[in-house]
């Protein structure tokens, strides 16, 4: 098997070499998941550019409202869909928006969004549930 007495140091650097397979050490090591918009952080604030629809992917058909936001930390600018029923007739151009994660598998989309990674939860500081519901207004910027 070769694991004879003066083996140590093989041993040790095969180990070194090997970790390198496992997906999860790879990631930890080349900080992979720092490499998305966000930056590895949870959350982003952005400024609203303009209002679109998306159609959606094969089986589905359909248009899913989004906005297309520039975060304010990097000026990366990214699509980011709008939950809610008439959600999107309460954001206008230049709100600003907190945007996170979508929650698809690998921080990817979900569905039949193809491209969307992001939602809209917050508009001009104000979680865009309340307004809906109508507990709150929103505050004009």
């Amino acid at each position: 098997m070769g694991n004879g007495l003066f083996a140590a140091r093989k041993l040790v650097q095969n180990r070194r070499k090997f970790k390198w397979n496992s997906d999860s050490y790879k990631r930890k090591m080349l900080k992979l998941w720092k490499l998305g918009p966000f930056e590895g952080a949870p959350q982003a604030r952005g400024i609203v550019l303009e209002k679109r629809m998306v159609e959606q992917r094969k089986p589905s058909s359909g248009l899913t409202k989004a906005v297309r936001v520039q975060l304010v930390k990097n000026n990366i600018q990214v699509t980011a869909y709008v939950p809610g029923n008439k959600a999107i007739d309460i954001i206008s151009e230049h709100d600003e928006v907190m945007l996170e994660g979508i929650g698809g598998s690998q921080g990817g989309s979900i569905g039949s969004m193809v491209g969307i990674k992001f939602k809209v939860f917050k508009v001009n500081n104000v979680a865009l549930n309340e307004i809906l519901k109508g507990k709150k207004q929103k505050p004009a910027r």
